[in-house]
């Protein structure tokens, strides 16, 4: 067994010298969030269980933790978008694959040169910097939130999440990681739509087609994952497995709902979050993709409550420029899904709870109402 280090570094060159440290010494490690309260910070040091704590002061033990197998190296909250967050362990070799696949993947002409600008308490941030700690990437540092000034200075490289997307110029990069919330339509042809999640150590779907040894299937309408860089187990439950088209259950069961179809992947959405209304199925994710692309709607989420008469009501929260287009967004519904899609409410709010990474936080919709 092994201890397991709380790194808390803002991201930058500190952290990736500790990181580093942490690699040379096979020593695992969690990444805390700098931008969390003291006590939302507590928290997450339970959830993680880290045993020390490393600063630009030292070392220090915790009394709380407790020690991770000797294969792990990594130990990562999940984003919390359907609740609790989970400690996911991922260990050693599956860092390794998952730097490896990534890195073989977008390699051009030239080593990929990566802009860090995501949170590296998340997968997707940090596996930007282990790109470069594990394979042979190199890292360019800069201003998180100035994206602009990176590809000039040579970053040929990034990932980012929506948000960023609509705020920033990110033409100058020869690859654009875009993952978080669901992709939006249109996409420049530098910017590629992945899926993946903590347990998958990153995305392993990239534009619909799974990366190089990544298997993806079907599984009774949920997609499941077989691929090196899944990982090992939840810090206080073991991994779930159901068997896969080869018979084994090696096979992860995302909590996802979707379909592979000659060899694409879609994926439709939490299957928890499926609604029946009138005996008809609605994906949230498909109709907040349909009503985002009204004029003038800025973000929208999609929810329901119980109702006698259809099972549930669809409701649209929406934030726009305009609080009164009803009839356009249930036309666009209509049009494009069918009319059981037609929300039955819709109430503009100011913002969409989403989190750090830019998914939609469904436990929380019902506080803006």
């Amino acid at each position: 067994m092994a201890s397991l280090l709380a790194l808390d570094f803002p991201l930058g060159p500190d952290l990736e010298e500790a990181l580093r440290r942490c690699v040379d010494g096979s020593q695992a490690f969690c990444v805390l969030d700098q931008r969390v309260s003291a006590s939302r910070r507590a928290s997450e040091l339970r959830a993680l269980g880290a045993t020390h704590l490393g600063d630009a002061s030292g070392t220090s033990t915790l009394e709380t933790g407790s020690e991770v197998a000797d294969e792990i190296g990594l130990v990562m909250l999940t984003s919390g978008s359907s609740g609790t967050p989970k400690a996911v362990e991922l260990d050693w070799a599956a860092l390794r694959a998952s730097a490896a696949i990534t890195q073989e993947t977008l390699r051009g002409v030239s080593t990929p040169v990566w802009y860090p600008c995501l949170p590296a308490n998340h997968i997707g941030g940090l596996a930007v910097v282990l790109r470069a700690i594990l394979s042979d990437a190199r890292l360019l540092w800069g201003d998180p939130q100035d994206l602009s000034s990176a590809a000039p200075r040579g970053a040929t490289h990034i990932a980012i999440v929506r948000a960023q997307l609509f705020h920033h110029d990110v033409s100058g990069f020869d690859a654009v990681l875009l993952g978080g919330a669901r992709a939006p339509g249109g996409l420049a042809d530098n910017v590629i739509a992945t899926w993946g999640m903590t347990e998958t150590g990153s995305g392993v779907i990239y534009n619909g087609r799974p990366l190089r040894g990544v298997e993806v299937a079907a599984v009774n309408g949920e997609i499941c994952v077989k691929t090196p860089t899944l990982f090992r187990s939840y810090r206080h439950a073991p991994r779930p497995r159901v068997v896969g088209p080869d018979g084994t259950d090696d096979w992860f069961p995302t909590g996802d709902a979707g379909e592979v179809n000659d060899g694409v992947v879609r994926v439709r959405g939490r299957v928890g979050y499926v609604i029946n209304t009138g005996g008809e199925k609605v994906w949230p994710d498909d109709l907040e993709a349909v009503l985002a692309s009204v004029t003038g709607v800025h973000d929208v989420a999609v929810s329901s409550l119980e109702d006698d008469q259809w099972g549930e009501r669809i409701i649209a929260l929406v934030v726009a420029d305009d609080a009164n287009i009803d009839q356009q967004l249930r036309d666009a519904a209509d049009e494009r899904i069918g009319p059981w899609a037609k929300p039955k409410e819709i109430r503009y709010v100011a913002a969409i709870p989403r989190t750090a990474n830019g998914k939609i936080r469904r436990d929380a919709l019902t506080q803006t109402w």
